[in-house]
């Protein structure tokens, strides 16, 4: 045998030998002595209703996942031909995910009040079958991308009723500060669920072969110096304030200006420009904002002032996970001040609001737009 096909087969079989080991490694996942969700929530929380209520949670994301992926072949492409509580257009999708987290929810009977983006009221419990959760969410984030296979996702934020009597919407009205727990289901290449407890953000892996989301590591954190990342709809550019629309001037610019006291003049640096990443899913965009750094923005603008986002079940549970991981959650200038999104009480379930969230270095400029239009206004006033 030629010596050069000798060589070969010894490489083939190495590659083989190496490919069975990954493939074994792969399989023994399953075997392995791995934290489910419902543990980790009893170790780390010791509440056995809020692991009842994530446990539903968990039911209902695997029912939406499972149609996710079966969407095509299930025929569940494309619209209702009906508009939610916000006048959204509502895919078929919508409307079954919507069901599955009402109904999973329902049953767990340690829920009080229901929000769901869905729905034009809350869904209020009966006193008989009322828990200690008012829980609000969004049942299919990202749904108009769905057709396309886009990631998606489920938000929820939750919070615990404190007042005596009935169910009633007002349990649900209350500071995003009063939110016991928040998180999302995000349905991509893997199903993956992102929690807080207000003891940090943990993310969790959906294992097919276990039916089971596994704990996968150590608390998040969003890079104090990640990468160099904005995400907006550049679209609405014309619509936004100035400060907003200098903010993304400035990302995409190769310079910089800042002070130099020493000559007492503005002195142009070098840098690298950001890369623009829109996908359009606020789940998606949010989850690469966690992991790799950068900002994410749904401002205000000339067509929707209060802004696109729902408080509850968008701004709030995004805002409080981000905080959670080290992050900045802001409104902006916002109904003439700057707010940070967990000091706001909505008046309203459906109530919107901008959203500007991301690490300290990208978020804090974007303020201080705002602060140096505050101190202008302030001038000219006393003028």
């Amino acid at each position: 045998v030629p010596p050069v096909l000798t060589r070969l087969r010894g490489h083939l079989s190495t590659s083989n030998t190496r490919k069975h080991h990954l493939y074994t490694m792969a399989d023994n996942v399953v075997e392995a002595d791995r934290t489910t969700l419902s543990s980790f929530i009893m170790m780390q929380t010791k509440d056995p209703d809020l692991a009842l209520l994530m446990t539903s949670m968990e039911i209902a994301c695997k029912g939406i996942a499972r149609a996710v992926r079966k969407a095509g072949i299930a025929g569940l492409f494309g619209m209702a031909g009906t508009k939610n509580a916000t006048g959204d257009s509502v895919k078929k999708l919508d409307l079954l995910s919507n069901l599955l987290v009402i109904n999973a929810l329902k049953k767990s009977r340690v829920c009080a009040v229901l929000v769901s983006e869905e729905e034009p009221e809350p869904i209020l419990m009966p006193e008989s079958d009322a828990g200690r959760f008012c829980v609000a969410f969004d049942p299919l984030d990202g749904s108009s991308n769905i057709d396309c296979n886009v990631s998606t996702g489920t938000i929820f934020s939750i919070f615990e009723k404190t007042s005596p009597g009935p169910p009633k919407a007002s349990d649900i009205l209350r500071s995003g500060k009063d939110m016991v727990a928040a998180g999302y289901c995000m349905y991509g290449s893997a199903t993956e669920l992102v929690v807080t407890f207000r003891r940090g953000v943990e993310r969790f892996i959906l294992d097919p072969s276990l039916g089971e989301f596994i704990h996968i590591g150590s608390t998040m954190k969003i890079p104090k110096k990640g990468k160099k990342i904005y995400s907006c709809n550049e679209g609405n550019f014309t619509k936004w304030d100035k400060e907003i629309q200098e903010a993304v001037k400035n990302f995409k610019q190769d310079t910089d200006t800042s002070n130099n006291n020493n000559e007492k003049k503005k002195k142009k640096k070098k840098k690298k420009p950001y890369s623009l990443r829109y996908v359009g899913s606020m789940v998606s965009d949010v989850h690469r904002t966690m992991l790799y750094g950068g900002i994410f923005m749904y401002p205000a603008d000339k067509k929707s002032k209060n802004g696109k986002l729902r408080i509850l079940y968008e701004g709030f549970p995004m805002a409080l996970l981000v905080e959670e991981a080290g992050g900045l959650a802001t409104t902006g200038y916002f109904r003439g001040r700057i707010q940070r999104i967990l000091d706001l009480t909505p008046v309203g379930i459906h109530e919107r609001c901008p959203v500007i969230l991301g690490c300290h270095r990208d978020v804090e400029p974007v303020l201080k737009r705002y602060e140096n239009r505050i101190v202008s206004a302030a001038r000219k006033s006393k003028l």
